[in-house]
């Protein structure tokens, strides 16, 4: 019996040292998760090139052949490539030189997978506010006019849904065809002026809403929602008509009260 087990024992441990053996010197028969991209298929039968046996791969082997300074300007081999679209030269202004967190070469774990794993944190913040470094702008009439940061509008957790829609404050027109400075100095989406075309004073344009019984008038998209006149006719008329009512209703709260109030007298 003790033959027996020290002959199991034997043949477990040469299995062992086989296997070792083979993936020591044929890993990428072994344990390769996946055939490698076109542009590493030479390093196939060369692990070591980016793996460290027992460690796996490090940014540093990344790194030895990929020089940060250089990625998305010039290629491994020094071939220019800054006036290429599809190259952003981005990892200059990463936090960390950390090439595993977006990247891996093998087929079998998603080659390169920069949408799964690519998080915007890893981008020192200065760089992340110039998105169209990195972005191209999209091609409709409103966002060709448009400069400055999107993320007035986006968020760098995806594209969609927009935070505005400038429908809900604003409705173009034929009148209405400048450009977004004009309105939004200094490419300052949270603010407005409408100086920039209707080139009245502050003082006349409070002259003519006073005439109207029109006091707060710094707002002008609340009741200009367009270049419609009678649409802000419409729109101080129905504000109007609920201030009158909020007034009538704190008229009858404050007689109730008044009224309550003499009752407990007589009491």
């Amino acid at each position: 019996m003790a033959i027996k087990n020290k002959t199991f024992v034997a043949v477990v441990i040469a299995n062992l040292a086989v296997l070792v053996a083979l993936a020591v010197y044929l890993p990428y028969l072994m344990i390769s998760p996946g055939k490698l991209i076109d542009a590493h298929a030479e390093l196939a039968t060369d692990c070591f090139a980016c793996h460290t046996p027992f460690l796996g791969s490090r940014s540093a082997k990344c790194i030895q052949c990929h020089e940060v300074a250089e990625i998305g300007i010039k290629t491994t081999t020094g071939l220019s490539i800054a006036k290429e679209k599809k190259n952003v030269a981005f990892h200059q202004k990463l936090t960390e030189e950390d090439c595993i967190a977006c990247h891996s070469d093998h087929r079998g774990v998603q080659a390169f997978r920069p949408i799964g794993q690519f998080s915007h944190q890893l981008i020192e913040l200065a760089a992340r506010e110039q998105c169209d470094g990195c972005h191209s702008r999209p091609g409709d009439a409103l966002h060709r006019r448009i400069k400055g940061n999107c993320n007035q509008c986006h968020t760098d957790e995806g594209w969609l849904p927009a935070t505005f829609d400038h429908e809900q404050y604003f409705r173009f027109d034929k009148h209405h065809t400048t450009e977004c400075e004009t309105c939004h100095v200094d490419s300052d989406y949270s603010s407005y002026t409408c100086y920039g075309c209707h080139e009245h004073s502050r003082s006349k344009i409070r002259e003519e809403h006073v005439e109207e019984g029109i006091y707060d008038y710094e707002n002008c998209v609340e009741c200009h929602r367009s270049g419609d006149e009678d649409e802000a006719e419409r729109l101080w008329r129905k504000k109007r008509t609920r201030q009158s009512e909020t007034e009538k209703d704190e008229r009858r709260s404050d007689r109730r009260e008044h009224d309550d109030s003499d009752r407990d007298d007589d009491d």
